[in-house]
């Protein structure tokens, strides 16, 4: 391996590792988690501003009530009744409790215990209006609405609706529709509140949201460290917490929002307004200490302000389902970016490259194994032209390098005298010196598009594949019984193979264009140091970069057969013959008189 293409691979080395330290997830240590019925009744208060406060009660009793629902406390009081709104892909469960959404089952999808993926349930999940009753916060969670809807399950054109009623006066009253149609993961809520303006004064209605997200994966610490809340603003800006801090994460919205959504690795439950949320304020917790947890969501969104004297009303759209990036696009404006798929110009690349492919391949192939490694064939055959330049150009370098070796010879350790002829030997025989170095780097948007792809990638999940029984995790195939500090406590088959296969690659390059000194040291060290980067990361990655390498060594013994390099040194003693003669460019000129200018410093300062 020569020396350009070890600069290119140290480059590529620095980026992985680095976005592998700011972006990949990290356990929170020392958190604890709160019950829903412990915490209800601070979460809104905790969201405020100080000058406000408000309160989340699941039943008051009947004098605090009194003193807080006025006209609405005989409606703290009654019967709940559960309505079921189901398709093909999800279960709703509606309760006249608040009128609001209790559970949300996914019934394509399973947990990590192999059970129907719940995605909220009533211990987990609250939400509802909140609004003031003559200066004193009130919410409508706590106040049991009418109904004479029964469960419904449709399929097609057909849609499943559940209406609740909260009557207060023949005139007076807080009505809530829920609509769900017989394909797709989302939920249509419409709402108005009738007569109460006079009631409800000019404080501004809430929307209040507490989840205490569930883990349904194996890997918690991947998922708590991949769940956060996503925000997008009117003014096409998005948003979000930081996923992977060990704190508690809170934010201010000020401007309007259009949506929200609660995030998990794979799965994501959010709220989009019709007419877009006026501010608000979102917040959350990790709670490691938690086996059915993750995190703690607490999401407080100011309505719309309108005029108090006027009945309100308004439409929501939830979405709870997988965080597959075609469902997710077709949801709503910026929704699909609820699945990070990294910087600007690697985002393209798996939006119109990488992730087109593995669609297609998922259409006609079942094995996830076998798709993966469909995917690299494809890569490497789109890469061709920048691997054979890259080989060419080593070759080359293989050519001159007896010549290389006598200027080192000649000039000693004076470095300046050697860069210079080198130099000029590169120009006589018309190699480029960057030539081995740019086809590594113009590869490196796509080797970190898959550092991002299949992390996020949910068609892998729970997907096995040869002795790895799931492919978006790590595929353990020995547990220790402690922890390697940057490593984990277990041991990753496709981690280690990436590993062998990338050092072998390393040593058989080694053979045809010698390295020395620390480059030779560096080119084995940083398989090793991915090799702790990758161990906890999905078992798809590992595996992708093992048939990678494989492929890298028969594509390369493939061009080699082809290449005839007796011509391409005829080649460059033609060109060395033309270059003797040929003008210096002013680059060139430049570069040496800057080198001059260098070497004629040094030895002053040597003198003196």
């Amino acid at each position: 391996m020569d020396r350009n293409q070890l600069i290119g691979l140290t480059l590529l080395s620095v980026m992985l590792i680095a976005y592998a330290h700011f972006f990949s997830p990290q356990l929170p240590t020392s958190l604890t988690s709160t019950s829903v019925d412990q915490s209800s009744a601070v979460v809104a208060s905790s969201l405020l501003p100080p000058e406000q406060t408000s309160s989340l009660g699941l039943h008051p009793d009947p004098p605090v009530a009194a003193a807080q629902y006025g006209v609405l406390t005989s409606a703290t009081q009654g019967t709940e009744k559960e309505v079921i709104l189901e398709n093909e892909v999800i279960k709703v469960a509606l309760t006249s409790r608040g009128a609001r959404v209790k559970e949300v089952v996914l019934k394509n999808y399973q947990d990590h215990k192999s059970q129907p993926l719940t995605l909220l349930d009533a211990q987990s999940s609250l939400m509802g209006f909140q609004f003031a009753m003559h200066g004193v916060p009130c919410n409508t969670h706590a106040l049991f609405f009418e109904t004479t809807a029964q469960d419904q399950s449709v399929e097609g054109t057909n849609v499943a609706t559940a209406t609740f009623i909260l009557p207060i006066s023949a005139d007076q009253y807080i009505r809530q529709v829920f609509t769900l149609s017989g394909k797709g993961y989302t939920l249509t809520h419409t709402w108005e509140i009738v007569g109460l303006g006079r009631l409800l004064g000019a404080a501004p209605i809430q929307f209040v949201w507490h989840d205490l997200i569930r883990r349904v994966e194996q890997d918690a610490k991947a998922c708590r460290n991949k769940t956060t809340i996503n925000y997008y603003q009117t003014d096409n800006k998005f948003g979000h917490l930081q996923e992977n801090s060990e704190k508690k994460q809170e934010k201010w919205l000020a401007n309007p929002i259009q949506w929200i959504g609660i995030k998990q690795r794979f799965f994501t439950a959010g709220v989009i307004a019709q007419e877009a949320f006026a501010g608000g304020n979102i917040a959350t917790t990790p709670t490691p200490q938690s086996a059915a947890t993750v995190k703690e969501a607490k999401v407080f969104l100011t309505l719309p302000d309108t005029d108090s004297s006027q009945d309100q009303k308004g439409k929501f759209t939830f979405y709870f389902g997988p965080n597959d990036y075609q469902t997710l696009s077709q949801v709503t404006e910026g929704f699909s970016k609820n699945i990070s798929l990294g910087w600007p110009v690697v985002r393209w690349i798996n939006r119109l490259l990488i992730i087109p492919a593995f669609t297609l391949l998922e259409q006609y192939i079942s094995s996830y194994g076998i798709i993966i490694i469909l995917l690299v064939v494809f890569i490497k055959l789109l890469l061709l032209p920048l691997s054979y330049r890259s080989y060419i150009a080593m070759a080359k370098m293989r050519v001159v390098k007896p010549a290389l070796d006598a200027l080192k010879a000649a000039h000693g350790e004076d470095m300046q005298k050697i860069q210079m002829e080198q130099m000029g030997l590169y120009r006589e025989v018309g190699i480029n010196p960057l030539s081995g170095c740019i086809p590594v780097l113009l590869q490196m948007p796509i080797l970190l598009a898959m550092f991002n792809f299949f992390p996020n990638a949910i068609a892998l999940r729970q997907k096995a594949f040869l002795w790895a029984s799931d492919l978006s995790t790590y595929d353990a195939i020995l547990h220790l019984p402690f922890s390697i500090p940057a490593y984990g406590s277990h041991v990753s088959l496709f981690t280690l193979l990436m590993t062998a296969s990338t050092i072998l690659y390393t040593w058989s390059n080694d053979q045809l264009a010698p390295s020395q000194g620390p480059m030779k040291v560096m080119a084995y060290v940083m398989p090793l140091t991915f090799m702790f980067v990758l161990n906890s990361f999905p078992a798809g990655l590992s595996f992708y970069y093992f048939v990678s390498n494989l492929m890298t060594f028969g594509q390369q013994s493939l061009i080699k057969s082809l290449v005839d390099e007796e011509k391409i040194k005829e080649k460059l003693k033609l060109n060395k013959i033309k270059g003797r003669n040929k003008k210096k460019s002013k680059f060139q000129l430049h570069l040496e008189e800057a080198m001059k200018a260098r070497g004629g410093s040094k030895e002053k300062t040597k003198n003196s």
